[in-house]
């Protein structure tokens, strides 16, 4: 998510604020300390809801990091990268750079983030069971155990891409073993769901409760970009599904000579011809790859000093797949490595390479030709 802060990291997980997080922060804070805690707890003073409202807030915003790290962890149990999680507006996101593998690990990782806040609601209501008769600890205990429930039971609700649409969606995947339609399927569920938020958000609005109708309507317009989002994501790769890393590789693997200048190769390669690849090697045996996204990582007046095998990643660094093998899992590691190419390897010899615009092209050639 764009324009986040991030503050640290959790178990290796990077956690960012997004800046609309602040805004609700203050908010949440202020219902708390100026609506919520004196209509119920009326002896305590000023400065003590204010106080109560802060830490009461944090504390929630702690409970929605644990439902995220919840869905992280259960992700990473099943092999599915996280490239970090954010607090915004709307709650939190654990951000996976690809679709679990099976249903199941879909479901696994669904649910996690619900039953974290089921327990969550659990503990603060057995700490009010014994602090109930301290209102300093008793205010936020309750409304900590209540607000984890509603969070598990929102977070419920069939919409995708809320937990309970993912959870519909490993359940069709499960039924019918087509990730794609059950993405289909689920996303039309979560612009049903976005579309009555919408709806009950206005007719709120009309009996006069005009803020909270007003968020409800928020609500349901962001769920609907973001299954219509997460749909139109899903749409390129199901194209790719059965295509084979062949069908659009690249089988050139011409050598570099290791003692090549940078700056030779973009005089001679880079400018001519527009490559974006070269294989560093001698005597038929590549030793390395270098991209164009390398080589302007670099700034220009050091391209004269460095040769092609001091810039270049040594292919027993490099992941690498088979002509035979599925074009989503060369995606799947392009997205893994944050790179844009992954060499294509037969019996131990480097045959070619495939690169993110070749896949792209050969989506939008087979879209053109309507296969």
């Amino acid at each position: 998510m764009e324009g986040s802060l991030k503050i640290g990291r959790i178990f290796g997980i990077p956690i960012g604020l997004h800046y609309s997080w602040f805004f609700i922060f203050g908010l949440v804070t202020w219902s708390l300390a100026a609506g919520l805690l004196p209509a119920e707890y009326p002896e305590l003073g000023t400065e003590v809801y204010w106080l109560l409202g802060l830490i009461t807030s944090l504390l929630f915003f702690g409970s929605v990091l644990v439902h995220e790290l919840a869905h992280a962890v259960v992700a990473r149990l099943h092999q599915v990268p996280v490239s970090g999680i954010n607090l915004f507006i709307f709650g939190g996101t654990a951000e996976m750079t690809r679709e679990p593998r099976s249903a199941v690990a879909e479901f696994r990782i669904s649910a996690a983030g619900p039953i974290a806040s089921f327990i969550l609601s659990i503990f603060f209501f057995g700490l009010w069971l014994l602090d109930q008769h301290i209102s300093y600890l008793a205010a936020p205990s309750i409304w900590l155990a209540r607000i984890n429930l509603m969070l598990a039971a929102f977070n419920l609700i069939p919409g995708f891409p809320l937990d309970g649409g993912r959870i519909l969606r490993a359940f069709i995947w499960w039924k019918t073993g087509n990730l794609y339609r059950a993405t289909k399927i689920a996303t039309y569920s979560g612009q049903f769901t976005a579309f009555g938020f919408v709806g009950l958000g206005i007719a709120t609005m009309i009996t006069g409760g005009f803020f909270s109708g007003l968020w409800l309507v928020f609500i349901g317009w962001f769920l609907q970009n973001a299954a219509v989002g997460r749909h139109a994501r899903s749409a390129p790769r199901n194209s790719l599904v059965g295509v084979r890393v062949e069908q659009a590789m690249s089988r050139e693997v011409t050598l570099v000579p290791p003692l090549t200048p940078v700056s030779r190769l973009v005089e001679e390669r880079v400018l001519p011809g527009g490559e974006q690849y070269f294989f560093v090697g001698e005597n038929d045996q590549p030793q390395g790859l270098i991209t164009l996204a390398d080589i302007l990582s670099l700034p220009e007046r050091k391209w004269r000093f460095l040769t092609a095998q001091q810039l270049m990643a040594p292919l027993g660094r490099l992941r690498t797949v088979e002509p035979e093998d599925e074009m989503t899992l060369a995606l799947e590691l392009m997205e893994d490595g944050k790179t844009n190419h992954v060499p294509v390897v037969k019996d131990g010899q480097v045959v070619g390479l495939v690169s993110r615009t070749q896949i792209a092209n050969y989506v939008r050639l087979k879209a053109e030709l309507g296969v």
